[in-house]
């Protein structure tokens, strides 16, 4: 209790501190729990940045745990790269949170007060925009300022590096060093916007960056024959979830030949409250809910969603009642895959050394896919800065060119000219996917099913539980400790064949991964940005009733052994 009060204290009388902090924390002094759970630790700065709730407090998101991130980044960017890395400078967009603007501003003034030049977006715009930028500016590092799709109350913080992906081992854990060697956050100084603006240290990005990059998606459409074929009857609904992903969305389906897309108004302009979604994740049948209503008016092919910082892509198609079904990522991933090897296997554009890439708790499919077409396939960890690092690797020992990479939690990047999840590039390749089907008569679950015939028939579930706080993710951590300790010998009446503690890797990881007898397999793993424990479980039979059978007797198996029936 000492050490969190004494933090509190601390903060609370700091004379640098701001009025709207100090009274913020003055409001809640006689409520020991609420300054525990501010106080308790400083907000991490983990191998995926800063994520937390904003409000006052070292455990919270506000501009002085930002500066400090910022200074961290600061320091180690100097420490790499010297002046080389200070004129080269980097990147910081944002998406429509609650002060993610004034977390950017604050990131490059940290930026200029240490010498580095900053280049900021006017105004809001996507991830995969940020990390583009990188690369075409050819900065040596960057910043996304997003909680991606957590709740109203989050704001979060993502670092990139030169290659236009988010940092990975060893360089992340070597600027957590940096961040953490900061302990006085509220004492650090930025340069006055005017001056950096005056000195030349902060420079505003405008509309050719935007064009630069929308030409670029346009250069993955492999069909463009077809959607204009097409154009007059088929017909898309999209909403960008009051995020970042309207205006260039938009323009990707226009530019692309799509004629009939309908916007949800609702969704449209950005809110940080989200207020007519409870939760802003594509991942959530909920929020295609507004999206539902439009496409049923207008009779839509598709419906294409995104999260705040449009990193991710959900798309509902009717299925064979004629109801609107949402893909699971999975799915997805394995139409995507499988569109854009026969596509351009088709059309004699293949390259012999072919190469995609996805996690180890995504879909076992996309390798019988890459079989079938003679592509490289490699996993990953969880993460798509892990699948960034494999394209880099690729392109330094020049032994494969990537094609697609992707994740079951609906993260696709198509190319690789942005190094981060691309919901724009998404969006605009699963409606041409459609297009293309429905030329055929066939719906997005139409192509599924030949898929399924074609390499048997993979299912898998995904499943996580909420455990808020400093006691939640204690417990978290128990029972991570208790399977690591107590892993079963067998699940649903079939033996454990292999266990692989990624703890053990390099670089670590805290999951673990059991493969059964019979090739289906699951995964646990606390997330790295949510309070959350995650289960992953997959398997494949011969028919679909079968290895739905199989996936709903694993899963209470493993939910049974973890305490959660």
């Amino acid at each position: 209790m000492e050490t969190y009060m004494q933090s509190y204290n601390e903060w609370l009388n700091n004379p640098v501190l701001d009025a709207d902090s100090r009274n913020e924390l003055l409001k809640i002094k006689d409520d020991t729990k609420e300054i525990a759970e501010r106080f308790h630790q400083n907000l991490e700065f983990g191998t995926g940045g800063l994520r937390g709730i904003i409000g006052a407090g070292t455990n919270r998101m506000n501009v002085y745990t930002v500066r400090r991130a910022g200074q961290g980044l600061a320091e180690y960017i100097l420490a790499q790269k010297g002046g080389e890395g200070a004129k080269r400078g980097i990147v910081i967009s944002h998406d429509n949170r609650h002060f993610s603007r004034e977390f950017a501003i604050e990131t490059a003034l940290v930026m200029a007060q240490n010498g580095i030049r900053a280049y900021i977006f006017e105004d809001l715009r996507p991830t995969p925009q940020l990390s583009f930028a990188i690369r075409h500016l050819g900065c040596v590092s960057g910043v996304m300022v997003t909680a991606s799709h957590n709740p109203p109350e989050y704001n979060g913080y993502k670092a990139y590096w030169e290659d236009g992906g988010q940092l990975v081992f060893p360089q992340d854990e070597e600027v957590i060093e940096y961040v953490n060697n900061i302990t006085d956050p509220i004492a650090l100084k930025v340069m006055p916007k005017e001056d950096a603006i005056e000195k030349g240290l902060l420079t505003f990005l405008g509309k050719d960056i935007d064009e630069a990059f929308l030409a670029k998606v346009q250069t993955l459409a492999l069909n463009k024959e077809i959607v204009a074929q097409m154009a007059d009857d088929f017909t898309v609904v999209y909403s960008p979830l009051h995020g970042t992903g309207g205006m260039p969305v938009r323009q990707a389906l226009l530019n692309a030949g799509f004629k009939n897309v309908h916007i949800v108004k609702e969704q449209f302009e950005p809110d940080p409250n989200f207020t007519t979604t409870k939760n802003p994740n594509p991942e959530d049948p909920a929020a295609f809910a507004m999206g539902i209503d439009l496409a049923k008016q207008v009779n839509a092919d598709i419906i294409v969603t995104n999260d705040p910082d449009a990193d991710r892509m959900g798309a509902m198609v009717k299925n064979a009642a004629g109801e609107y079904e949402l893909l699971s990522g999975n799915a997805t991933g394995a139409i995507l895959a499988e569109y854009l090897l026969s596509c351009k296997a088709a059309a004699g554009t293949l390259p012999k050394n072919a190469g995609i890439v996805s996690t180890y708790v995504s879909t076992r499919l996309t390798a019988e896919i890459c079989k079938a077409y003679g592509a490289r396939y490699t996993e990953t960890l969880t993460g798509f800065k892990h699948i960034a690092k494999q394209i880099l690797e690729w392109e330094q020992d020049n032994t494969t060119e990537f094609l697609f990479g992707f994740e079951e939690s609906f993260g696709y990047m198509i190319g690789g000219f942005c190094r981060d999840k691309d919901a724009i590039s998404a969006s605009m390749l699963m409606c041409e996917a459609a297009a293309f089907y429905t030329s055929q008569n066939k719906t997005l679950f139409d192509a599924l099913e030949d898929i399924f015939k074609k390499y048997g028939y993979f299912k898998e579930l995904g499943h996580s539980v909420t455990l808020r706080g400093r006691d939640g993710a204690a417990k978290i951590r128990q029972m991570i400790a208790d399977l690591r300790q107590n892993p079963p010998k067998c699940l649903a009446g079939i033996d454990i064949a292999e266990i692989r503690d990624f703890a053990t890797y390099t670089p670590a990881s805290d999951m673990l991964f059991y493969t059964l007898s019979d090739q289906s397999w699951f995964c646990v793993r606390p997330s790295g940005t949510e309070p959350k424990i995650k289960f992953y479980i997959g398997t494949k039979a011969a028919t679909a009733k079968e290895a739905d059978a199989q996936l709903a007797a694993l899963s209470q198996a493993l939910f049974a052994h973890m305490g959660l029936e």
